[in-house]
C-alpha cells in the first residue's frame, strides 16, 4: 500500500478535483488538497471510475507472447476442449509465464479483482492451478486473483478428475467450478452432486458454465437452485454465461430470474455475439448482482477476444443493443462494480474511505470513454500505479 495524491481528476465523470490516498484507501477528495511528500499524479482531466473487473477469464489458457495459432478445430465445442488439453503438452505451455502475461495485460488495462477458471484434468492435472496460484502470489500487489478450480474436459466422463479438484480447493483454488451438466457430462445429478458436495466439504462458493441454452439449460439452472437452497448456500453461487437466459420464452426466463434473485445466484456474462445472453437490464431490473469477463484471451478456442475490460464494455452494451449514454454507463458499470460485488469485493467506490483501485479513463463522458476504446490512461491499485497508457508498469515474462 503506498500514499498518492491525484490532480485533476474527475470521479464517474464529474467536476475536475484531487484525490488524496493514504495506506491503499481514498482519504479525501477536494479541490486543492495540500500533502507534503506525497507523489503526485496528474489526471489530465481524466474520468476515475473503481478498478475494472475482469469477472471471467482463464489465465491459465492464453498463448499470448508465443505467436500466431493455427486454429484448424472450429467451434465444436468437445473438439475445442479435447484440442486444448493435447496443444498443452505440444506447445510446452507454461501456466505460470502465460497467466503472468495475461493478469499483467489486464492490470495495464485498468483491472484491479480478476476472476479466473482454470483446468484440472487427469492429463494434466493441477499444472494449471499451481502455475495461477504461482502469478496470484506474485502480482499480489498489482491484482487480486480469484482461483475457480474448472473441470473444463468433464467431470463424471473423467474418473478421477473429482479427486483432483478436491486437491485443488485444498491447495488453495477460492471455488468450484462446474461445465454444462448435461451436455458435458450427460449425468446433471451427479455433476451437480459432485460440484456442491466439493463446494460445502472446503467452504467455497461456485461458478459455474452454463453453455446449455433454452429449455435445456434452463432445466440445468432449476438443478442448481434446487441444491442452492437445500444446502443453504445462497449468495455462494454464480452461473457464467447463462444463455438461456437470452431465450425467447420470456415467461419462463422471467421466472427462473425471480428464483435466481431469490437465491442471490450471481450471473457473469461475456456478451458473446455468437449466443443468446442474459439480457443486462432485465437481469439487473429482477436484482441480481451481475458482472462480466473476456473468457479466453488469444488461446487454441479463438483469436478475438482482448485482454480489456473496457472493449468488454462496448461488446456487452453493443449485444444488448444500448446505445443512449445512460445505457453505456450501465454496461461500464456491470465491468467494474458489478463484476466486484459478485467477487465480494467490499470498498470499492470513488468515494472517501473506499479501496483505492481505480481506473483513469478517457472521455468527456463515461459513454466517450467506451466509445473511444482507451487505452486507460492510468490504473491504481492500492495507491500504487499498476499501469499506464494500457501497457502494465511490471515488465511480463
Amino acid at each position: 500500500m503506498t500514499d498518492l495524491l491525484i490532480r485533476n481528476l474527475r470521479p464517474m465523470g464529474a467536476a475536475p478535483t484531487d484525490m488524496l490516498i493514504r495506506g491503499g484507501r481514498i482519504d479525501a477528495v477536494s479541490s486543492g488538497i495540500d500533502a507534503p511528500g506525497v507523489p503526485v499524479e496528474d489526471a489530465k482531466g481524466a474520468i476515475a471510475i473503481p478498478g475494472l473487473v475482469e469477472a471471467h477469464t482463464h489465465l491459465d489458457k492464453t498463448l499470448m507472447g508465443m505467436g500466431w495459432y493455427e486454429n484448424a478445430v472450429g467451434t465444436d465445442l468437445r473438439a475445442m476442449i479435447d484440442n486444448e488439453r493435447a496443444e498443452r503438452r505440444r506447445l510446452n505451455h507454461d501456466p505460470f509465464r502465460q497467466s503472468m502475461r495475461h493478469a499483467l495485460a489486464l492490470a495495464g488495462n485498468g483491472i484491479t479483482h480478476i476472476r479466473s477458471h482454470v483446468d484440472v484434468d487427469t492429463e494434466n492435472d493441477l499444472a494449471a492451478i499451481e502455475g495461477v496460484i504461482q502469478t496470484r502470489e506474485a502480482l499480489r500487489d498489482i491484482v487480486e486473483i480469484e482461483i475457480v478450480a474448472f473441470p473444463q474436459s468433464g467431470l463424471m466422463i473423467r474418473p478421477g478428475t473429482a479427486e483432483l479438484l478436491d486437491q485443488a480447493l485444498a491447495l488453495g483454488a477460492d471455488l468450484i467450478g462446474g461445465l454444462d451438466p448435461c451436455n458435458i457430462d450427460h449425468d446433471p445429478k451427479g455433476h451437480l452432486d459432485t460440484i456442491f458436495g466439493l463446494a460445502e466439504k472446503h467452504g467455497k462458493g461456485i461458478d459455474i458454465h452454463l453453455h446449455e441454452g433454452g429449455t435445456l439449460g434452463a432445466f440445468s439452472t432449476e438443478l442448481i437452485l434446487e441444491r442452492t437452497r437445500a444446502l443453504g448456500m445462497k449468495g455462494k453461487v454464480a452461473i457464467s454465461h447463462a444463455f438461456c437466459l437470452g431465450m425467447e420464452d420470456w415467461n419462463r426466463v422471467e421466472a427462473l430470474l425471480a428464483a435466481l434473485a431469490d437465491q442471490d445466484v450471481a450471473i457473469l456474462t461475456t456478451g458473446a455475439p455468437s449466443s443468446a445472453v442474459p439480457a443486462v437490464k432485465r437481469v439487473l431490473g429482477a436484482g441480481l448482482r451481475m458482472g462480466a469477463g473476456c473468457d479466453g484471451v488469444l488461446d487454441t478456442w479463438n483469436p478475438w477476444n482482448r485482454p480489456d475490460m473496457l472493449d468488454r464494455a462496448r461488446i456487452v452494451a453493443q449485444k444488448n443493443n444500448m446505445r443512449s449514454d445512460a445505457d453505456l454507463a450501465v454496461a461500464l458499470a456491470v465491468c467494474s462494480t458489478g463484476g466486484a460485488a459478485v467477487m465480494d469485493v467490499v470498498g470499492h467506490g470513488v468515494e472517501t474511505g473506499c479501496n483505492a483501485d481505480l481506473a483513469l479513463i478517457t472521455g468527456l463522458t463515461l459513454a466517450e470513454a467506451i466509445a473511444a476504446g482507451g487505452p486507460v490512461a492510468l490504473t491504481v491499485k492500492g495507491g500504487r500505479i499498476t499501469g499506464r497508457n494500457g501497457k502494465p508498469v511490471m515488465e511480463a515474462p
